[in-house]
């Protein structure tokens, strides 16, 4: 393999994408995090992407609750206050499987983001991460 950081994002992306429906709880957002050990997650409406949901974000909204004393146990009535769309980010950064290795880099640490959807015409193709560069950075050594 060719170690360069101006080859496209989709040779180093995620393809798996798990994401959110807005109208999805969130609930089911807090399972899929779980389930798939992931912190970010396209949210989508009508197969488009309308913004981002993280972890954190639930998390944040746990703490203030004062709900999360121990792993799994969130009070599902915060949940019942809040909804995605309230959380999210809205209109997300994102890249396009075309742009390199380098666009990527240089847009998560000028944003100081995690995370980057990848996407073409309006559809999530793949998720970047920090820790996907740091893996491939560390293929070069």
């Amino acid at each position: 393999m060719t170690i360069s950081i101006d080859i496209p994002i989709s040779t180093i992306m995620t393809k798996h994408i798990i994401s959110v429906d807005v109208k999805d709880g969130l609930d089911r957002a807090e399972h899929l995090f779980k389930k798939y050990n992931i912190r970010h997650m396209p949210v989508t409406k009508g197969g488009k992407i309308v913004g981002m949901l993280s972890m954190n974000d639930l998390l944040r909204l746990s703490f203030a609750d004062g709900a999360f004393v121990e792993e799994g146990n969130i009070k599902s009535e915060i949940y019942e206050m809040f909804s995605i769309s309230q959380l999210m980010v809205r209109t997300p950064e994102t890249i396009s499987s075309t742009n390199t290795v380098r666009d990527a880099t240089e847009l998560l640490v000028k944003r100081k983001y995690h995370s980057l959807p990848v996407v073409d015409d309006g559809e999530v193709v793949g998720m970047v991460t920090t820790t996907d560069l740091l893996k491939y950075y560390l293929s070069m050594f």
